[in-house]
């Protein structure tokens, strides 16, 4: 258990009652936990009172950037590293072993973590959402804003773990759809602000807000191998083609107001 107890996980909370138990049921390894809520009013707060390492903290939500840079400047976590998760992020039995057998070279401020994306109770072969830098020392990260995701601003080298964290969000189709409404917006206004040769390809291809609704079907059907999952691939499928779609009409709506 030695690294582990080097380890502080830090999560960001709202309204994320349905997903509670089987986030912080894998943490109980943890001596301290922080949590930073922005108001929740269902049972999220309730369920982790019954988490004695758990600390809550309330702070009004301004960004999910803001959010966590709170808890590392204002959570008085005493470990080196910290585990910065979504509340949706189950970490599997195979990574936390991983996490306690872990030794850090002096030079290595952080780690990619690989995911499996879970929908409708399945793990799915393939999807877009890529490695994240979820582990890394506390004194050296800060997060910025971009568009609707928080990205982590760390020196040094990274290194990669093998294990997965299972992303696994139960909150129910019309919170999903409140949210990629909002994040289309932060996203077309972050596409069409940059200069393109700061975007990569498929920043570039979705700022057209053209075929991209198009080709992330065929992409996560056949690419990924999501028409093998069956209903969960093309639940999951579908969801991506929404958000495509959603981001491609906000940015019709913002270039037609420009005029």
């Amino acid at each position: 258990m030695a690294f582990l107890d080097q380890i502080t996980p830090v999560v960001i909370t709202w309204n994320e009652e349905p997903n509670v138990k089987r986030v912080f049921d894998q943490l109980t390894w943890a001596r301290d936990v922080v949590v930073v809520d922005s108001g929740s009013g269902d049972g999220t707060l309730p369920l982790l009172a019954a988490y004695r390492n758990v600390r809550v903290f309330t702070h009004a939500f301004r960004s999910h950037a803001d959010q966590v840079n709170f808890a590392l400047k204002k959570a008085a976590i005493s470990t080196e590293w910290v585990l910065s998760i979504d509340a949706d992020y189950v970490l599997s039995a195979a990574l936390i072993t991983e996490l306690q057998n872990l030794d850090p070279e002096p030079d290595t401020n952080g780690y990619f973590a690989p995911f499996v994306y879970w929908t409708l109770g399945h793990a799915l072969r393939g999807s877009l959402y890529p490695p994240r830098v979820i582990l890394f020392r506390a004194s050296r990260g800060e997060y910025a804003q971009e568009g609707h995701a928080h990205r982590l601003q760390l020196q040094g080298r990274v290194g990669v773990l093998a294990s997965p964290i299972f992303h696994d969000d139960r909150k129910p189709l019309s919170r999903w759809l409140a949210n990629q409404e909002r994040y289309a917006t932060l996203e077309a206004e972050r596409l069409l602000i940059a200069r393109p040769a700061d975007l990569d390809w498929a920043d570039r291809l979705r700022s057209t807000g053209s075929i991209a609704p198009v080709l992330v079907a065929a992409y996560c059907l056949i690419v990924k191998g999501c028409i093998l999952d069956g209903r969960a691939g093309i639940h999951y499928t579908l969801q991506r083609v929404v958000a495509e779609a959603l981001l491609a009409m906000r940015i019709w709506e913002i270039r037609t107001s420009w005029f």
